[in-house]
């Protein structure tokens, strides 16, 4: 889920109706309704899939492929602006991306510690850490009253380098704990991620005006799609969840909440301003949780994919919470 809120009228919930909003604002009101609702979304499909387990047998082949279809919708609302925003702000951008993928590998890491979780539950909360920027991030920092052209230019970039810089972390961090194939990860990192995203850019070059027209319904579809991988993972663990439901919910809550705390006073720490700091918070604490799954699925197993899932619905809820707070805070 992406914004383009720089291009987007002031009100994106105009009163005029919404043949009065111009496509960069009905995409953005499609996007807030999405980040609203997305929590609630997923959160019912990690029920359907913890009690009808049944209904998603064999479902873990499909998630690469169900990835990506998310990666795609994110690559078709990407524009030329996205990347140019990363040439004038390279110092912001570099601190957003180091903080990032810094912080969060190592929070994983430190949390899978202090809680002494199993090899396969501590490798999945790793795995998390290690993981791009979360697809909701910038329409999260935009609820924020955040710097929205940097969001987006971290998370771009966050995504374009996780073929180089996931695998190798997660390597690094997980691997004293479950065997890691780094190389077969690259692989399917780049398959997942990387050609989606480069084709939806090609198909937003090549039919602007048809997809322009299919944007607002863009955010929907990836929150749908989210929703199914998270049943699919969760009824590939149903049987552990029970005993490892509250540990995980323990591990994803402190991996998030001070990742938010940390990528915010990395932000002021640098004196980027407080909308910049902002939008700092969120390109660190929210990670692409639906990648993590997917990677944890096929490298570990689905037990290891068990913290990727709650990561899901968490970070959506305290994204949602922290914004709407941030949003009435001075500064």
């Amino acid at each position: 889920m992406r914004t383009e809120q720089q291009n987007a009228s002031p009100d994106p919930e105009d009163p005029a109706g919404p043949a009065a909003l111009s496509p960069a604002a009905a995409e953005q009101r499609g996007a807030r309704r999405a980040v609203t609702v997305f929590p609630v979304l997923v959160l019912l499909a990690g029920v359907l899939g913890l009690l009808a387990p049944g209904t998603f047998a064999g479902g873990g082949e499909a998630v690469p492929y169900l990835l990506g279809v998310v990666m795609f919708c994110m690559g078709v609302t990407m524009t030329p602006q996205d990347f140019r925003g990363v040439a004038k702000r390279p110092w912001a951008v570099a601190l957003g991306l180091v903080a990032h993928y810094v912080f969060m590998p190592g929070l994983g890491w430190l949390v899978a510690h202090a809680l002494d979780l199993s090899p396969q539950l501590a490798a999945g909360v790793i795995l998390v850490g290690c993981a791009p920027s979360g697809t909701a991030s910038n329409v999260v920092t935009y609820l924020a009253r955040g710097d929205v052209a940097l969001s987006v230019s971290v998370a771009t970039v966050s995504t374009v380098v996780a073929p180089l810089v996931t695998p190798p972390l997660t390597l690094l961090l997980a691997g004293e704990y479950l065997p890691v194939d780094a190389g077969s990860m690259v692989v399917d990192i780049l398959k997942t991620v990387l050609l989606p995203v480069l084709a939806g850019l090609v198909v937003r070059l090549v039919a602007s005006r048809l997809v322009t027209r299919a944007l607002p319904v863009l955010p929907w579809l990836s929150a749908l799609t989210i929703a199914v991988i998270v049943a699919v993972v969760v009824a590939g663990s149903a049987d552990a969840i029970k005993s490892a439901a509250a540990l995980v919910m323990l591990a994803v809550v402190l991996h998030n909440g001070l990742g938010l705390a940390l990528g915010y006073g990395a932000g002021r720490l640098a004196r980027l301003g407080e909308p910049s700091s902002r939008a700092m918070a969120f390109e660190v604490g929210m990670q692409n949780s639906g990648l993590a799954a997917s990677l944890a699925t096929a490298h570990f197993s689905p037990l290891a994919a068990l913290p990727a899932a709650v990561f899901s619905v968490w970070h959506n809820v305290s994204g949602a919470l922290a914004a709407a707070w941030l949003s009435r805070k001075k500064g």
